[in-house]
């Protein structure tokens, strides 16, 4: 099925709706905006480049506007949580940015850059503005997750020498999906009617694979972009239907080819370290204690406490 006719089945109407896409200035976040857009919701685009993020909201169709978000630096992710004035709520917030294999850096606040930006940016935000999200939480993970392994002694590669690119980038997909589990548990123990849902987009040729610091790296996917991947306009179905679909919590959606690599979407499995549940709630515990930010619902409403 081509991704145009795919989404005229399968994209319901999002007129009235508010919907947040982290990293919406290119790739698989650029391309979810757009279609969002073109079914009518209106997309705020929550991007670290404020320039490059409004010459992508130029070109969408319907209603947009952009909004600035560094998700490596928590005073950025808490200026842009509150930026939001009282009464203004967010129907689905899509947790999309992300860096992957980089050479060793930190944030602004001394995060590990693949940890803190892919998942403790996005757990920030995420608490931070869940008061106001009125259906969904989306967080884009990826295959890489089956690689990962949760390092709660140093969450950070603080010791000496420890460092592994892919072995951080696996780990922070990893938190993704344990961040998706233990935020849906915490959802249902609330009472609330909002749900946690993740998606991967198989491999897709995006702006990623440009960013590994690593000529070797760089030559080799490229070389698979033109072999293996799908454009973004399919990578970003995934996504697209874990916003919007009529799915379960907890549900993580990839596409249905081969080894999840392309195709359209369907309901994806997780390995057995994404589905552990003691460490999931040991990993939420530790990112609020690095991030300061704590769950912000009570036991029986939606009412920040």
């Amino acid at each position: 099925m081509s991704t145009s006719s795919w989404l005229s089945a399968n994209l319901p109407d999002q007129s009235g709706r508010t919907i947040v896409v982290t990293g919406a200035s290119s790739g698989i976040g650029a391309t979810a905006a757009r279609h969002l857009a073109a079914a009518g919701a209106h997309v705020v685009l929550a991007v670290r480049d404020v320039a490059k993020g409004q010459a992508v909201a130029d070109t969408l169709p319907g209603s947009t506007e952009v909004r600035r978000l560094d998700l490596a630096d928590l005073a950025s992710v808490r200026a842009f949580a509150e930026g939001f004035g009282d009464g203004d709520t967010i129907d689905v917030l899509v947790n999309n940015a992300g860096v992957m294999a980089l050479p060793e850096q930190r944030t602004a606040d001394g995060f590990e850059m693949q940890i803190g930006t892919n998942h403790l940016g996005h757990f920030a935000l995420t608490n931070l503005l869940l008061s106001r999200v009125t259906a969904r939480v989306v967080s884009v993970a990826s295959s890489a997750h089956r690689a990962g392994r949760i390092r709660l002694d140093d969450l950070n590669w603080e010791e000496p020498g420890s460092y592994d690119r892919w072995r951080a980038y696996g780990q922070s997909k990893l938190a993704n999906l344990l961040f998706t589990s233990e935020l849906q548990r915490r959802l249902a123990a609330a009472g609330s009617p909002v749900i946690a849902t993740a998606a991967h987009p198989g491999y897709s040729a995006t702006h990623l694979q440009g960013h590994t610091g690593s000529r070797l790296q760089g030559a080799l996917m490229a070389i698979g972009n033109r072999i293996v991947a799908q454009d973004d306009a399919a990578g970003a179905l995934p996504t697209v239907h874990a916003a919007v679909a009529d799915i379960p919590g907890d549900s993580y959606v990839g596409p249905n080819g081969p080894f999840e690599l392309r195709g359209t979407p369907k309901l994806v499995g997780r390995t057995d370290a994404a589905k552990d549940a003691d460490v999931a709630a040991r990993l939420w515990t530790l990112s609020e204690e690095l991030t300061g930010v704590r769950w912000p619902l009570d036991a029986a409403s939606r009412i920040t406490v």
